[in-house]
């Protein structure tokens, strides 16, 4: 089948606009926080797994972190449990923390290992327990009524230190650690740790490059509703504070900005309702989201 010249001119100019983006992040680690829409609609699944593959392919080492909430809240009502949330953290028993471990660590993890494989590529799936390499303490929650009280919210936690040298081994075997978000305590119990708070230390651990958060939405936007790219720490904070950027996308913009006051390059929420949104970020000059940038 012969291919249109247009086509095929305009194929060639997305190559040869990738080339410098290749050179540039070769042998570079790049964090992926994988969710939202792309972790549940079969085609968009599919793009991520190519798009992991391709980076890998072309000397870039990226490492997805992955969350699961709605296959939790979904197994958790199979068994009669009602999901309960404070301040928009899961409440985790020990009978949570089951159905946590056995949603994120085995069914969602392994789903996406196949995905990647499927691909072309060498996926492993680890939980922050193998080889104790998340270590985690809890997490305890200040209450909104009265200044002095925290709330025990059970087994969640947050990222007391990550030991770097299992991910590196995996990179440099070519291989594509795919990791739930589970730590571990020091008495070895585990721990529901927030997805985008383990991708953000982990960028910072590994000195990643990139951190990327792929959401629901278009990226950071202004009060017109407009995407805003190429924000300092400094711009980012001037949005926190006059209240462009709050609700449901603060937490992640505060993940963001943490990791590139650690040294991460550049971190970026990015839209991942769109397809190959990964590549669309890394590889042109255009992207699909929101790019934060140290000071």
């Amino acid at each position: 089948m012969s291919l249109n010249p247009s086509s095929a001119k305009e194929k060639a100019q997305i190559l040869s606009e990738a080339l410098p983006y290749i050179r540039r992040f070769h042998g570079k680690t790049v964090v992926i926080k994988y969710g939202g829409n792309a972790m549940t609609e079969e085609s968009l699944k599919q793009d991520f797994a190519r798009d992991v593959v391709l980076l890998k392919l072309v000397g870039i080492n990226p490492v997805v972190v992955h969350g699961g909430g709605p296959h939790i809240n979904a197994l958790l009502a199979k068994v009669g449990k009602q999901s309960e949330f404070i301040q928009g953290m899961r409440v985790t028993d020990q009978e949570t923390m089951d159905v946590v471990e056995m949603v994120l660590g085995g069914r969602v993890n392994k789903e996406i290992v196949g995905l990647i494989n499927q691909q072309g590529g060498r996926a492993v799936g680890l939980t922050g327990k193998d080889g104790g390499f998340i270590r985690a303490r809890k997490m305890m929650i200040k209450s909104r009524e009265k200044d002095d009280e925290w709330i025990d919210i059970g087994q969640v936690g947050e990222v007391e230190e990550i030991d770097p040298s299992l991910v590196d081994l995996l990179d440099s075997g070519d291989f594509i650690p795919v990791i739930a978000p589970i730590g571990v305590g020091e008495n070895g119990e585990a721990y529901n740790i927030n997805a985008d708070l383990v991708a953000g230390k982990l960028a910072e651990t590994l000195k990643a490059e990139k951190l990327i958060l792929l959401t629901n939405t278009s990226g950071v936007l202004d009060k017109a509703g407009n995407v805003l790219t190429g924000l300092d720490s400094k711009r980012v904070e001037e949005l926190i504070k006059d209240g462009t950027i709050s609700g449901g996308m603060l937490p992640k913009v505060n993940c963001a900005l943490g990791a590139v006051k650690q040294g991460v390059k550049t971190a970026h929420i990015i839209d991942g309702r769109v397809a190959h949104a990964l590549l669309l970020e890394i590889m042109t000059d255009e992207g699909v989201g929101t790019l934060i940038k140290g000071s």
